[in-house]
């Protein structure tokens, strides 16, 4: 009951435009300091393959002749909004691996596992959505949590 009523309002509150809602609170993309501290990471580690504004790099969707994918945008534009937050956490951390892709896929996104600690990772995913705030992408984030959690 506790856990309908969480959602309730966190559901709520996406709809009513207070901005993204965290899966977990070390990604909690209202809690200014972790933003603060995930813009320095993301800047460190992450700009200069996804953009210094999120963006991506040039036709993210197309093959590079080496058979890899350009790196995608992490703003509303890219598929990130369409991960569940332990997801991204997961592929920041251990990079593109099973069970989030084939195993031997091919991916120029390092495991900053053993560079970055998990709360540095935890804040640049608080930081990517924190640039998150179109409602289409606010409801569909909440939808997916919420069948995350059905059993």
């Amino acid at each position: 009951m506790r856990r309908l009523v969480v959602a309730l309002l966190a559901l709520g509150a996406a709809a009513c435009g207070e901005g993204p809602q965290a899966e977990d609170p070390r990604e909690d993309p209202r809690d200014a300091a972790r933003v603060v501290l995930g813009a320095k990471v993301y800047a460190q580690h992450c700009a200069a393959c996804h953009g210094a504004r999120l963006e991506g790099q040039p036709e993210w969707r197309r093959r590079l002749p080496n058979g890899r994918l350009p790196a995608p945008p992490h703003d509303e534009s890219g598929h990130a909004t369409q991960k569940l937050d332990n997801v991204l956490f997961a592929i920041t951390r251990n990079g593109l691996v099973p069970p989030y892709a084939p195993a031997g896929y091919a991916s120029d996104i390092p495991a900053y596992g053993g560079v970055l600690k998990d709360e540095e990772i935890w804040a640049a995913v608080a930081y990517i959505k924190s640039h998150w705030t179109s409602r289409e992408a606010l409801a569909a984030r909440a939808e997916m949590s919420r069948q995350a959690r059905q059993p």
